[in-house]
């Protein structure tokens, strides 16, 4: 059962840039289609997501062209490089996985099984 820990979260201002990591134990990160979701009320919003391969990619319209998710599967990483950050960045940020055995992309939470536990991102001056 893979287990991932998300780490690079804190404070920043607004306009500046972070970014978060999510590692991957107990299986390899090649082998499943990953994302990225936050919460900063009572529900938790998409934010990005990688399918397996590294090769495809989708983000939420709020994000699109600021963040940039990717894979490092030499170090069973995956990555959220947030650029521009608004402080409507501001919450608690989670990457979740699937394994999955073909290129699908991703998108809802109710599709993934496994989920870290989460690291905040606050933006503020």
């Amino acid at each position: 059962q893979v287990q991932l820990v998300e780490s690079g979260g804190g404070l920043v201002e607004p306009g500046g840039s972070l970014r978060l990591s999510c590692a991957a134990s107990g299986g390899s990160v090649s082998s499943y289609a990953m994302a990225w979701f936050r919460q900063a009320g009572k529900d938790r919003e998409f934010v990005a997501t990688i399918n397996r391969s590294g090769g495809n990619t989708h983000y939420a319209d709020s994000v699109k062209g600021r963040f940039t998710i990717s894979k490092d599967n030499a170090k069973n990483t995956v990555y959220l490089q947030m650029e521009s950050l608004k402080a409507e960045d501001t919450a608690v940020y989670f990457c979740a996985g699937r394994r999955v055995a073909s290129n699908v992309l991703l998108k809802t939470g109710h599709q993934f099984d496994y989920w870290g536990q989460g690291t905040q991102v606050t933006v503020s001056s």
